[in-house]
Formats: C-alpha cells, structure tokens, sequence
C-alpha cells in the first residue's frame, strides 16, 4: 500500500508565527497555518491541524462505510459526513477533546437497523478512527 506526504513550513514563534501546510504527494494544495488563528473561533484563511483532521476522517469513515453497506447487502446511493474535531488545554499544551462524526445516507437494501449497525462498524473500523483511539468519538448517523 502507498504511503503519503504532507509538509509544513513554519517560521517564528508560536505566537506571532505562521506556516504553509503543504499536500505534498497529490500537490493538490498548500494551506495557511497559525496558532492563534488555529486557537480563535474563527479560522480566517487558515487551516489547522484539527481541520485536516477532521476532513482525513470525515473521508476515510465515508469510504470504509460505503464498502460495510456493500458487504451488508446494501447500495450506498449518497454518504454526507461532517466531522467535528474539538481542541482544548491540557497539561501541558492542549489535546483534542472528542470528534463527532454525522453520517446522513440514502442506501438501497438496508434498513435503518443494518444501516446504523454498518455506521458502527465503520466508525470502529476506519483506519483514521484506529489511529485516534486516545480520542472520545461519537457518531449520529441515519437515513435519509
């Protein structure tokens, strides 16, 4: 299986500093990153490592749900999934506080019943949930 790369750039303090998070193995894009626009509510321009995040696992749930709903019978038509990632102090520095991930599907062949029992599996399966297991995640997922 490959592996794959990003890169930041950083310059400066954490306070006053900024960098450049690069996609670096599809050159897709470069992103803004700094501390104090990654602390404030809002983002301005900036990307932060709890948004990239939450799109690797809003990404990675969506594909591992869609081939759970296949092995289950089902056709996945359309996933929408939102990740939220929260970020907090800790002692010292901060930590990640929990993810919530929203799922809404319309899949032909499963119920409401096979469907959320697929959204669990998938939420306790993807690699990028795996990696994040020091994490509380919860998960909201039904049909639509």
């Amino acid at each position: 299986m490959p592996t794959r790369t990003a890169r930041t750039a950083w310059n400066g303090t954490l306070q006053e500093g900024s960098g450049q998070t690069e996609l670096t193995s599809s050159g897709l894009a470069t992103f803004d990153v700094s501390f104090p626009k990654r602390a404030a509510d809002e983002a301005n321009g900036a990307t932060s490592p709890e948004e990239l995040i939450a799109a690797a696992h809003s990404a990675c749930y969506a594909m591992q749900l869609s081939a759970l709903i296949g092995e289950a019978g089902g056709v996945p038509q359309s996933l929408e999934v939102t990740a939220v990632v929260g970020l907090g102090p800790d002692n010292p520095g901060f930590k990640l506080t929990g993810i919530t991930l929203t799922v809404r599907g319309e899949v032909d062949g499963l119920d409401a019943d096979g469907f959320a029992k697929a959204a669990q599996a998938a939420k306790e399966s993807c690699p990028v949930s795996k990696a994040l297991t020091g994490v509380e995640i919860t998960l909201d997922a039904a049909l639509i």
